[in-house]
């Protein structure tokens, strides 16, 4: 497997459709913003392909000595397959040095996709990310932060984005408190 810098119109093609499938809206940002922030070298847009064909794709967030895993995702067909393991030792690889962490959905009972978000969170674990004891609600998404490598608290999580991303975005990150299973 490898991962190549998205630039070619095709790979954000395919990038494209499998993101507007494997997230959901109130998760989704505009493409375009990912693209614009990828112009300005704040973002990296990363395409993989196994024996010559796309198997996902992964976007990061670019602050200096830390990296958020924006958004990851593997085509439906290869899911279940080790692909997204390999993804992450290679993104791993990529940053090798820096912190890197991501947000995912927190994982409460009540949720209407509570058995997903418990199995997304196994996996993130299980490829050896830890959790940081981060939770906060996200443009209205209560969310919690696992990481490899990284120390993180909610201040430095709201001032990465603030200084990575956008001051709107870390308006809208707020302390989110209340039990995960």
């Amino acid at each position: 497997m490898r991962l190549i810098q998205a630039r070619k119109l095709a790979h954000r093609i395919k990038i494209h459709r499998l993101y507007r499938k494997a997230f959901p809206t109130n998760e989704r940002k505009p493409f375009f913003i990912i693209r614009s922030m990828q112009k300005k070298g704040k973002t990296d847009v990363w395409y993989f392909e196994k024996e010559g064909a796309f198997v996902g794709f992964a976007t990061t967030i670019n602050g200096g000595d830390r990296i958020l895993l924006d958004y990851l995702a593997v085509v439906e067909k290869k899911r279940g397959k080790g692909i997204g393991t390999d993804m992450l030792k290679l993104l791993r690889t990529q940053y090798e040095g820096k912190g890197i962490f991501l947000e995912i959905e927190r994982p409460c009972a009540d949720a209407p996709n509570a058995e997903e978000r418990i199995r997304r969170k196994q996996f993130y674990l299980s490829c050896g990310m830890k959790e940081l004891n981060v939770s906060a609600r996200v443009f209205g998404v209560d969310m919690e932060l696992l990481g490899w490598d990284c120390v993180m608290d909610y201040e430095d999580y709201r001032l990465f984005y603030r200084d990575n991303y956008s001051e709107f975005a870390a308006e809208h990150i707020q302390r989110c408190d209340g039990d995960s299973i």
